[in-house]
């Protein structure tokens, strides 16, 4: 189905580029910019725990301090610009499906209501385009979608070849479950004003329930971003406050400890963020 699909849609001309939400890339300009935000945090958090190595028995750096002041951040800086972009590709990923659901719901309920008064599917879905356009601006997704589907049918293509294709490029299972039980009915005579209703009645409760999880983790999440921060800020008023005590750090005990410690910090970060990221 999948491959008959994409045979079709080769044939389709809609003059804007189909969207695949499952894949995006980041610019040079993104790149740039959260690669440097990535390195300064690095190189920072690499100074303040590998910073002074090397220095003489009076305290007082020497010429490998100097090199080593430069070398860890750095290193630390690249090493956490470059785990830093896929992560951030990953956030606007998500972002970008999630926003794509709620405006699917919408599209949904204006659809309803054009077949509930009597309209046609491809009437039922020009109405819903002009309220669409009324409730978003014209480069949102869904108003991107709306508008191919519909270019498609002048250009002679099924509907329902238009919805899978928009559901596999969704990479959203409510949008492709929709896609496959419209292509299962529409042509079969199936009840798809009840079909329409049902969808739109899930994909809202989905989203009452994820609101009502993310507001009970919300303290749970403030609770982690503390955490995150807190070692960072204790050895920063150490090294500050008490430069004497701070000398332990730079010990080989110190940079074994602080080495070992920061990959537990990093490893429970992960963990932490993959806890509270409840999926439904």
């Amino acid at each position: 189905m999948e491959n008959a699909v994409n045979n079709k849609m080769n044939t389709y001309i809609s003059g804007e580029e189909n969207i695949d939400y499952s894949v995006y890339t980041l610019s040079i300009k993104e790149k740039i910019a959260y690669f440097m935000l990535a390195f300064l945090v690095g190189a920072s958090v690499g100074y303040l725990f590998y910073g002074g190595i090397g220095k003489d028995e009076f305290g007082n750096p020497t010429t490998l301090t100097k090199v080593l002041n430069i070398l860890i951040p750095s290193t630390v800086g690249i090493i956490a610009g470059v785990l830093f972009l896929p992560i951030r590709r990953d956030q606007i990923i998500a972002k970008r499906k999630k926003a794509l659901h709620m405006q699917f719901r919408d599209l949904l309920e204006a659809v309803a209501t054009s077949i509930g008064a009597g309209k046609n599917m491809v009437d039922s879905f020009k109405s819903a385009y002009d309220d669409l356009c009324m409730q978003y601006p014209r480069d949102a997704f869904i108003i991107h979608e709306v508008r191919n589907i519909l270019a498609g049918i002048n250009n002679n293509i099924n509907i329902e070849v238009m919805l899978l294709d928009f559901g596999r490029r969704s990479g959203i299972d409510d949008i492709k479950s929709f896609a496959n039980v419209f292509d299962t009915c529409y042509r079969k005579g199936g009840n798809i004003k009840e079909v329409i209703k049902n969808t739109k009645q899930i994909i809202l409760d989905k989203i009452e329930i994820e609101m009502e999880i993310q507001t009970l983790i919300t303290s749970n999440k403030m609770e982690q971003s503390i955490m995150t921060v807190m070692p960072i800020a204790i050895v920063g008023m150490i090294k500050l406050i008490s430069p004497d005590f701070a000398k332990n750090f730079v010990s080989p005990a110190g940079l074994i400890s602080s080495t070992i410690a920061i990959g537990l910090f990093v490893v429970a970060y992960f963990v932490g963020r993959s806890v509270l990221d409840i999926k439904l």
